[in-house]
Order: C-alpha cells, then structure tokens, then sequence
C-alpha cells in the first residue's frame, strides 16, 4: 500500500536568481545564479549530485528543447538530467520528480532547477508557445486574463458577492502583494502601489484591471533534496523537510460538460485534498504557517484560498478584506510579493515559492521573516481555470507536522 512521502526528503539546499528584466545575461547564466547558491547552502560538491531535472516552458525562444542547455550552464557531467514541461506547474513538477527519485532510494541526492527566460522574446505577457491542433480547436484567439476573469463572474454568480465588494478585496489582494514585495530584494517590483491606483488602472479583461494581474519576468530557481538521515549526518538542524508534493490534472470534464459552474478551480481541490492526507493536515486555516500560491491574477488568489479549503466557500473577500491573509494576519499569503511582484518566469515559480518556505522556516527571510513558522504550503496553477494543472507542495521543519 502507498505510504507517500511525507518526511522521506529533506531540502538541504536552494537559490533563487533576480527575477526581472535580466537583459545583461542569458539562460544560462540564470541557471548558474541559482545553482551556484543552492549549492553554497547545500554544503556538497557538484560531483555528489547524482541526478537532476530541469523545467522550461518556452524551449525555442528560451533555453532549448532538450535538457543539455542545463547540463552545460551548471557542468552536470555523466549523470541523468531531465527536462520537464508541465505548463506554470513546471517548478512544482521538477520538484516532486526529484523528491520521488531520493524517497525511492535511487539517488541520495537530486537537483530540481527552474529557469525561463521571458522578457526577450518581446511579448507584454506570456508568449502562446501551445499552439498546434488542440487550441486551434479550443482556443482559439483565447487569452489567458480573459481565461481567469471568468471566474470572477462565476463566483460572483455562485455567491451573490456585489461587483464592489470583488472589485476592492481583489484590489486587496495586489495591495497586499506590493506591500509584501518591497521587503524581497529579488523580486522584479518593489514599489507600494495604493488601492487608488489599483482601483483606478486601465481594464485589462473586466474585471481585471492592471494592477490584477502579474507580469512575466526573467529568472531562475532551484533546490537540492537528500533523505532526513544524510541530511542529518552533514549536521543539518532546524531541517526542512516535504510533507506533501501532489499534482491534478484536468481531463475536459470543466470545458466539456455542465459539471462545473466557472466559480472555483477543480483541480486545485483535487490536489489539495490529496496533499492534505499525504501530510496529515486536518485543519489547514489552523495548522499552516504560510502560503506562497499561484497569483497570476488577484481573482485566482482570491478563489485559491477557499479551493485550499482555508476560507469557507463565498468568505474568501470577507478574509482578505479583514486582513487574515496580511503579513500580520492570520495565515500570511505571499510574504515574498507574488508572482504580482515577483514576475512569472514559468518554470522558476513554483521553486520560487518553495524558496520563500524554506527560508522562513529557517528564520532566513530577513525583513519578511515570521514568527517562528513551522509548516508552509506552495500552489501552482497551469492553463486556465477550465482546463490546467494544480501543483500542491507542503513543506515543514522535520520533526513537526
């Protein structure tokens, strides 16, 4: 019978580049940014690495279709490297492989390793890199704000919640990220942005405005993973271990059927209630210290926290306007600034986000550091609401929940 798991693997190890507009350097130099500092923290040599996997998203305008672009940036001579694509799942996805390759006992020590290179391709936003015969049939001219204002409208519908009380607890949210985002030295904005401003930018995909939605950014991020005992002998304390890493899927069954009202995320329920059995969580709202999740849009944020079971169906704009998801509130979301102020490079996000856990619950997190945080979660979202991928990474202090 499947045990999963939860604390079969230590994170010994992790780096994150600058997120931006990275123009004076390539992927590669990316890929050795946060390399070179997950393996500084990790305390090994290159050589002990024994297997790796590497995400991209946009091979041909980025970093190349094969993983040997990675392999030759970080000098991973004569050992297995490779290379993942899950859409904006891809961090989480490299994550969970080389989680799974050190709780098999195939290696004792793999490397998970993220990096896109967005901002030269000249696109204001994600390049459409899956084009081909399915979204010629089923996305046609489609968009991705276009794709997550839908939920606005369903949610709207399901809950009776007024267009101005959506409009300003989203606005909450991208405030709160800004905020959040000035204490990251390596996010790609830094500014406060008031909720004048965000009430008052351009319409984007009604009712997205400006300020709801996240940008693109160039960067890379990346982990080294062991087993508890190896980690233990190297004279690791306070270790950081994984809970939970769970992935679901859409099948069509929200495009294709009136199964699903356009209100919340499938997927994202799926793989949380999964992750949430892996790691032993009964009470997330009560017994998570953080959350770090897939805030590609301010509405998408707002739906997560009630598909994670941490707001009760229709609370989730009472929660965020009374501050629960502040830095100081009950259960800090995006202590980092998001992806609204990180950026998004696709296959850097969901390491990204891990990222951020793990340094807080090492008490690394400078300016943004809580107290004494003891278990956080990762949420990934791939696609669109009504086709995509969820990614659910839960990682805690060894020994803890």
């Amino acid at each position: 019978m499947a045990t999963g798991i939860k604390d079969k693997v230590a994170i010994i190890g992790m780096g994150c580049s600058k997120f931006g507009e990275r123009w004076d350097i390539g992927p590669s130099e990316l890929l050795a940014e946060a390399f070179e500092e997950a393996l500084l923290d990790a305390g090994i040599e290159r050589k002990q690495i024994e297997a790796a996997w590497y995400g991209s998203c946009s091979d041909p305008i980025s970093v190349g279709n094969s993983a040997i672009p990675a392999s030759m940036a970080l000098r991973l001579d004569g050992i297995p490297v490779s290379h993942m694509e899950n859409m904006c799942a891809t961090g989480s996805e490299v994550l969970r492989a080389a989680a799974y390759a050190v709780a098999s006992g195939a290696v004792d020590f793999a490397l998970a390793i993220g990096a896109e290179k967005l901002k030269d391709t000249g696109y204001g936003g994600l390049p459409f890199v899956y084009k081909g015969t399915f979204n010629d049939l089923w996305l046609p001219l489609g968009s991705t704000p276009a794709g997550f204002a839908q939920l606005a409208a369903g949610y709207r519908t399901r809950h009776g919640t007024s267009k101005e009380d959506l409009k300003r607890a989203m606005a909450h949210v991208s405030w709160k990220s800004h905020q959040n985002g000035m204490l990251s030295p390596k996010a790609h904005l830094r500014k406060a942005v008031s909720m004048e401003q965000i009430l008052g930018a351009p319409m984007i995909a009604d009712p997205l405005g400006l300020y709801d939605c996240c940008g693109v950014s160039d960067g890379a991020a990346a982990a080294i993973v062991t087993t508890p005992e190896i980690a233990r002998a190297l004279g690791r304390k306070d270790m950081v271990t994984i809970k939970s890493i769970q992935l679901a899927i859409g099948s069509g069954v929200e495009s294709g059927t009136n199964q699903w009202d356009g209100s919340y995320v499938r997927t994202t329920r799926a793989a949380a209630q999964k992750a949430y059995a892996e790691a032993g969580i009964k009470d997330p709202r009560a017994e998570l210290s953080l959350m770090e999740v897939h805030d590609c849009f301010s509405i998408t944020e707002l739906s997560t926290m009630e598909d994670l079971f941490v707001s009760p169906d229709g609370g989730a704009v009472h929660d965020i306007l009374d501050g629960f998801f502040d830095r100081d509130g009950g259960l800090p979301c995006q202590v980092d600034g998001g992806l609204k102020c990180f950026g998004h490079p696709i296959a850097a996000s969901g390491l990204r986000m891990a990222y951020e856990i793990y340094n807080q619950l090492q008490g690394r997190a400078g300016e943004r550091q809580l107290s004494n945080p003891s278990i956080g979660l990762t949420h990934n979202l791939g696609g669109v609401p009504y086709l995509g991928i969820a990614a659910i990474s839960i990682l805690g202090l060894h020994g803890g929940k």
